[in-house]
């Protein structure tokens, strides 16, 4: 019924200092310097200009939207000089009826601005905030009888579901336009099985659509997904049609062991998400956002924190065909600013209409790190929260809510008590010394306040492919570190089943202008895999290891190429239950284990180690020198984080 039409082509970039550029969409202008450090990337108003076509169609019967999937940070839309809509919020989907400006040839100027300011989320934070119009463009033709497209630009469609027993109920309730109303156009719905084969229909807005036998929406297992489709029919002819994804599942939380996805328990092991890529920003084809999945996936894990926006359609459609369990949250981050509150509460409204009907979704996050910055406007920020809160319940109420606080706000702080569910992101162990403060804090945390719902939203360790130590400590970035940082944290987990879930801080390396660390200006390194996606760090296997039932087994330090000890040890990770060490060609020990394996190994001149578990194996090629090579190690002198 509706037709759409890409503009991603032939786009004219005006930059800094009015330098003109020939570009097609995605497109952000802080590919380069978002990523180099300095925390001086480009900020300011940019202009995107085009000539278009006007689409086919009849001005009598239809109408023609333009659409923009994301366009960072505040945009304003013009088509033949006369502005057409205003957006605030750089990370969700916003569109217009431009059918009254239309000619036969257009000009269409957008003026993006991700300046520094007071009223439009993020303005501080641990990323860059890319500038730019970095995801799709499209025209959309619909009837004068339409499916609503305005009410803060979502789908028109809505559902919920009831699960008894084997059975379950569909709830569909769909909206439709002014124009359709006054026809009395009739809306009809459907509901499919992945074959196509109908399993329920009805005629109506709002509808219950009955499921004998339902197949459930059950996780990474089994992520079944229906269809419902909903026609908009006008004296017996169809003028429009929506249609989604159905996943149909109940869950719940507890205090005492965490999460229950249909029934059972369900713990929750998972990674946390930035969308930008090396030399791309966020400015991503589909193909990028399929790598990341497919990378998620192999590592085992079974939720993610969609972090810190709102992420593209496409990516939470994945969530919802792979089976990933979703932390979906606004940028109110860091800084509580009072200009700021209408942004919250819009960009909260668009990220529940624009995504309601994802199964994978299940709770929403308000905000991150939000006491970062201090008491300053305390009041306000509490405030602030309720609404939010109240907002999200009255919107969803199949949803909880959610926030992460600064691992340096206290367990008494009032902004931790709000949501129904709470994260810490804590880093002990990296940003502060002593692994075992974990398991004293979620002690304490547990006795202080039994009722709470916790989860550890962030936690991590700077780890570098590049750097290596025999004797690694805590801040030296060494990819030896961050593994040792891992392997505490992955028994801290298994010990305390309380604990919702856990989110690892992060799955990919990340832009953050402000940074410099690790001799690499601009970056985040806490990734479990590089910014550009081809290196997977040791600790990734680690994760693997734990999660993914996959028979594996991975040599670590293979990176670690010349050692200077005399006696070195071998990690090995495997999920297998025993484990051989070969050097050279004769075998060294043979251990027997659960995941983590650990071998002392006297060093020859060249080492040709080889780990064995079953029929898998791995190797890597050590050299013992006498000088230490001086490119493992960071320069002296003091790096500089965000803050």
């Amino acid at each position: 019924m509706r037709k759409l039409t890409p503009l991603m082509t032939g786009w004219h970039f005006t930059g800094i200092d009015g330098e003109k550029a020939a570009v097609n969409l995605p497109h952000t202008w802080n590919s380069t310097d978002g990523q180099d450090g300095g925390n001086d990337y480009r900020r300011g108003c940019r202009q995107y200009d085009n000539t278009f076509s006007a689409p086919d169609f009849d001005r009598e019967t239809q109408r023609v939207y333009l659409q923009f999937d994301g366009a960072n940070a505040s945009a304003t839309v013009k088509i033949n000089d006369r502005e057409v809509i205003s957006h605030h919020g750089g990370y969700s989907t916003f569109r217009t009826d431009i059918t009254d400006c239309l000619q036969a040839e257009n000009t269409i100027s957008v003026a993006v601005d991700n300046s520094v300011n007071s009223r439009v989320y993020p303005q501080k934070a641990d990323f860059t905030f890319y500038g730019g119009i970095y995801r799709d463009v499209q025209l959309v033709v619909v009837n004068r009888m339409h499916f609503d497209m305005d009410y803060h630009f979502g789908p028109g469609i809505k559902y919920t579901t009831q699960v008894n027993g084997t059975d379950a109920v569909v709830n569909v309730d769909t909206y439709i336009n002014d124009e359709a109303k006054q026809q009395g156009a009739q809306v009809k719905v459907v509901l499919a099985d992945r074959q196509g084969n109908t399993v329920a229909m009805a005629d109506g807005t709002s509808v219950q659509l009955p499921v004998k036998n339902v197949r459930l929406w059950d996780g990474v297992k089994d992520p079944y997904l229906y269809r419902i489709t909903a026609v908009l029919v006008k004296d017996g002819q169809a003028v429009d049609e929506i249609s989604c994804n159905c996943g149909v599942r109940y869950f719940h939380f507890s205090e005492k062991d965490g999460f229950y996805l249909n029934g059972r328990r369900y713990p929750l092991h998972g990674v946390s998400r930035h969308q930008d890529w090396k030399n791309l920003g966020n400015a991503l084809s589909t193909d990028y956002m399929d790598t990341d999945m497919a990378l998620i996936k192999e590592v085992g894990a079974n939720t993610i924190r969609l972090a810190h926006y709102q992420h593209s359609q496409y990516f939470y459609d994945l969530c919802d065909k792979e089976g990933m369990v979703v932390w979906a949250e606004i940028p109110y981050i860091s800084e509580h600013m009072p200009d700021g509150r209408e942004n919250t509460i819009s960009q909260m409204k668009e990220l529940i209409v624009q995504n309601f009907n994802h199964p994978s979704i299940v709770m929403w996050g308000v905000s991150n790190e939000i006491t970062i910055s201090g008491r300053q406007h305390k009041k306000d920020m509490l405030d602030n929260h309720r609404v939010l809160n109240d907002l999200c319940h009255e919107m969803d109420p199949t949803r909880p809510t959610t926030l992460a606080c600064y691992a340096m706000c206290t367990p008494f702080n009032p902004v931790s008590r709000i949501t129904d569910l709470v994260g810490w992101n804590l880093y002990l162990g990296w940003y502060v010394p002593f692994l075992w403060l974990n398991d004293l804090w979620v002690k304490f945390y547990k006795w202080k306040y039994p009722q709470q719902k916790l989860c550890f939203s962030e936690y991590g360790a700077e780890g570098m492919p590049n750097l290596h130590s025999g004797k690694p400590r805590r801040g030296d970035h060494t990819e030896e570190y961050q593994a040792i940082y891992h392997e505490y944290m992955l028994k801290f987990f298994d010990r305390n089943p309380q604990i919702w879930a856990n989110y690892v801080w992060n799955m990919f390396d990340f832009a953050a202008d402000a940074r410099d660390q690790g001799g690499e200006r601009g970056m985040n390194h806490k990734g479990l895999v590089t910014f550009d996606r081809k290196t997977k760090k040791d600790s990734f296997y680690l994760y693997k290891c734990w999660w993914n039932s996959e028979p594996m087994v991975h040599l670590a330090g293979k990176r670690y190429e010349y050692r200077t000890e005399d006696t070195t040890q071998i990690t090995v990770y495997s999920n297998q239950p025993q484990v051989s060490l070969y050097n050279n060609g004769s075998l060294i020990a043979t251990q027997q284990g659960d995941k983590i394996f650990k071998f002392s190994l006297k060093l020859d001149a060249e080492n040709h180690i080889e780990v064995k578990a079953g029929d898998i194996c791995d190797s890597a090629v050590i050299y013992k020198t006498d000088t230490a090579k001086p490119e493992y190690r960071v320069r002296k002198g003091k790096s500089r984080n965000w803050v």
